[in-house]
Parts: structure tokens; sequence; C-alpha cells
């Protein structure tokens, strides 16, 4: 029996433009299982659909067509079960101005029918760097601090399935070294993560298998290793002063002065250093180095952004 698994599930919204009755489509037929113990990536650009497939697992939003249950447990049909075998830690920072760290994990324990729990309340305190918090009201918190109480309160009836809806944006270097310490402990006991995240060297690290969404649709379902492997194998990067000619721009990653370029060998990687040495492009810089996520990312949306065009092209 899966941990996770959305079957065929599509969500339809109504439309902001265009006629009366018109839809838009978040989610289109998206079909895939994530199994116990899994540490699972959803990835996918902003708009893809990631939060709305969340939130319907969640019971937040109701799907316009298809299942979605955990462990078995229909998230419509049995919400409750469903739910209570759920962790999840949201994007925003939503937190009650009027307790302190200590009350508002009891009170979230409660919600779950959780009594005398104070040990493990202690436990997530200390491992999530709050036990000097656990006094403090949460007005008085940072965003970061704010956030590790979000992964605590998720956690604090002990989950089976933990999801994680971008738990580091925005946060200190220390706060995710910590959280995925000890998410990553928690997924070696045998708790299942499913994890979304624009950092994608975090992914890249602690997912096993990784889908890729684009609007709303799933583009890439792979362990990640093999994802890595179909990438380019290597990606030559330089940093340099002065700007690249148009038709070398298009064939490269710029981010600022660093410029990336796709590379399968030798003689691809002498090209374009002869290319930008024609161009008069000082290059200040340069590294040879394997493709890693993100390459992968960035080629599977940009193959995607292809076949739209030939589909559109061809139907015209």
């Amino acid at each position: 029996m899966p941990a996770i698994s959305f079957q065929s599930v599509s969500k339809a919204y109504p439309a902001a433009r265009g006629p009366k009755g018109a839809t838009f489509l978040a989610l289109d037929d998206v079909s895939f299982n994530i199994e116990e113990g899994e540490f699972f990536g959803l990835l996918g650009p902003n708009g893809a659909g990631k939060t709305t497939l969340i939130s319907i697992l969640a019971g937040l939003t109701r799907a316009s067509q298809g299942r979605v249950t955990v462990l078995g447990h229909d998230v419509q049909a049995d919400y409750a079960q469903a739910r209570r075998l759920l962790g999840v830690v949201p994007q925003e920072l939503v937190f009650d101005p009027f307790f302190n760290v200590r009350e508002a994990l009891r009170i979230q324990s409660g919600y779950f029918g959780v009594k005398n729990n104070d040990a493990w309340i202690d436990e997530l305190l200390e491992s999530l760097g709050l036990a000097d918090k656990a006094n403090a009201n949460m007005r008085q918190l940072s965003g970061g601090m704010k956030r590790r109480v979000l992964v605590a309160q998720a956690l604090v009836h002990k989950p089976p399935v933990i999801v994680l809806d971008e738990p580091t944006a925005g946060v200190d270097v220390e706060l995710r070294q910590t959280l995925w310490q000890f998410i990553a402990r928690l997924n070696r006991e045998g708790h299942t993560v499913l994890l979304t995240t624009h950092y994608l060297e975090e992914a890249e690290a602690l997912c096993g298998r990784i889908a890729m969404l684009k609007t709303g649709k799933v583009v890439a379902l792979e362990r990640t290793s093999e994802l890595l492997k179909a990438a380019s194998s290597h990606v030559l990067r330089l940093k340099i002063d002065g700007e690249l000619p148009a038709d070398l721009a298009a064939q490269a990653r710029v981010t600022g002065r660093i410029v990336q370029f796709p590379a399968h060998d030798a003689r691809e990687i002498e090209g374009y250093l002869a290319a930008v040495r024609e161009a008069g492009v000082v290059v200040d810089d340069v590294e040879i180095s394997k493709a890693d996520l993100e390459d992968v990312f960035l080629d599977v949306m940009s193959s995607t952004n292809a076949s739209a065009g030939s589909e559109t092209a061809e139907g015209a």
C-alpha cells in the first residue's frame, strides 16, 4: 500500500478571463504513488500546481476529479483518518499570537487527541533549536523561528507521512541544516516525506525520487540518480566580463556574469570556448563540472516548452 496515492487528479478553477463558464486547469490528470519510507521531491516552477496538489492532499481543497489516498484512506471519504496520518508544514507563516511556543504545541496535540506527550514536545524543541524559546510568545519570534514552530506543530502527533511545502523558503542556513538533519533522521526511522522546494540542491541531496510538474501536468517522474544520468554529462561555467552575442546567449544559462553551457564532450567544450574568444568576451574564470539537478530541471522545462510549441504549430 502506498503512503500517498494520486489517481487521475484534476482541479479546475473558473478562468479569470475568457467567456462565461470557462475554466483553468491547475492540475491535469496527475497520477503517481509515493511508497512508504520514501523521501520524495515534488518540483516545478511557480504556478505549476504543486501547492494545489498538496492542498488537495491535506483536505483543504477538493479535486474536480480523481482520488487521493493516505495509507489507503481517501482524503475526502475518510478525511479525519487521512488527516491524522499527515503532518503538513505550509508555506505561509500562520500562528496564534496569544500563546507561547510550548502552549501552541500542546494545543496542536489536542487537535489530534494526543495527551501527555511533553517528552516528545521537549525533543521537538531541542531538535529544532527552539528549547530556549519554549516560553516565548509567538509574536516575539523571528520569521525563521516561527517556521521552526510550524515544523514542530506538523510533527507533534508523530505522523507517519510528513509533507513539507517550501519549508526553508527565506530562512537562514542554520535552520536549513537543523531541519534537514532532523527530517532525515525521521525518514531513516520510517517516516515518509514529501518535499516541495525551489532549492534544487536540497532535492538532489535528500530525495530518492522526484516528480516534476509543469502547467498542472507531470512532465518527469524518476529516481533522482536516473534524472541526473539523463542530463548532459558536463556543464561549462564561465565568469565573463562583457556580454555574449545573442546567438551564444541563446545556448547558455546566464546569471549576471556567470554563463553556463551544457556540454556532452570535450569537443563541445572547446567549441564554446572558441566562440566566446572570437566574440571578444573576456573570461575571468572557467569551471567544468557534472550536471546537477538544476540543469536537469531547466532541460525538462525547456523541452516541454518546445514540445508544446511544436504541437501548437501542428494544430495550426
